[in-house]
């Protein structure tokens, strides 16, 4: 059996769903990725590559080519996160990503970008079928993750409230998808985002200062 084979192989059965291993084990990760976010880690880049490398193997089980795609997004950006939390780390003269809230203007291009990024992915979607059985939803969720990631890689607090706008439509969308697990974790995410966006809200009330993150090690 190849390691491709045991990752889509069943890890149990709740409720009449079955839960395969790469949607456990790649959505405890995503987990995991998250929850460091929250502490302002430059390791909750690797492991939400890590999660990205493993729910590859889950949709490309499901048939979902659109959720293959964002997955293969999420991994460069994971990347792209990295180098830019470490840098943020060395350039703020504290050892600490330093948060805000966006600027109007930030607002608008990421909002901006959101939009025409998922009308564009509606429309490659819609002219290969192969790539999603949903389009919208598909392209909604493929483009909301990406400006989420982004957001969280500028340090800005609208990165919980993208999540949060990912969830609202992740959680059906992975029931209806044969992936229950992730819709489960999606579930546990949108309770994560909510207090993880009060945590950064909080933050930004007080002056970013003080010894490296603890648990944040380069």
């Amino acid at each position: 059996m190849s390691a491709l084979d045991w990752l889509n192989g069943e890890a149990f059965t709740a409720f009449g769903q079955h839960v395969i291993w790469s949607d456990m084990a790649g959505n405890l990760l995503g987990l995991g990725g998250l929850a460091l976010g929250w502490r302002r880690s430059v390791w909750a880049w690797p492991v939400q590559l890590f999660s990205g490398v493993v729910l590859v193997a889950a949709y490309w089980s499901a048939h979902l080519s659109g959720g293959v795609g964002k997955q293969l997004l999420v991994i460069g950006v994971a990347v792209w996160g990295w180098f830019q939390w470490r840098r943020g780390r060395r350039d703020s003269g504290s050892g600490r990503i330093e948060i805000r809230f966006a600027t109007w203007r930030e607002r608008g291009w990421l909002v901006g970008g959101t939009a025409v990024g998922t009308l564009a992915v509606v429309g490659l979607f819609t002219l290969y079928p192969s790539l999603s059985w949903n389009p919208w939803p598909d392209a909604y969720i493929f483009v909301g993750t990406v400006a989420a990631m982004v957001a969280m890689a500028r340090g800005w607090v609208e990165f919980w409230f993208a999540w949060l706008a990912v969830d609202l439509v992740g959680v059906p969308l992975a029931f209806t998808s044969g992936l229950p697990f992730s819709g489960l974790v999606y579930v546990i995410y949108f309770v994560l985002v909510i207090a993880g966006m009060y945590a950064w809200w909080q933050q930004t009330r007080v002056p970013q200062r003080g010894p490296a993150l603890e648990g944040a090690a380069a």
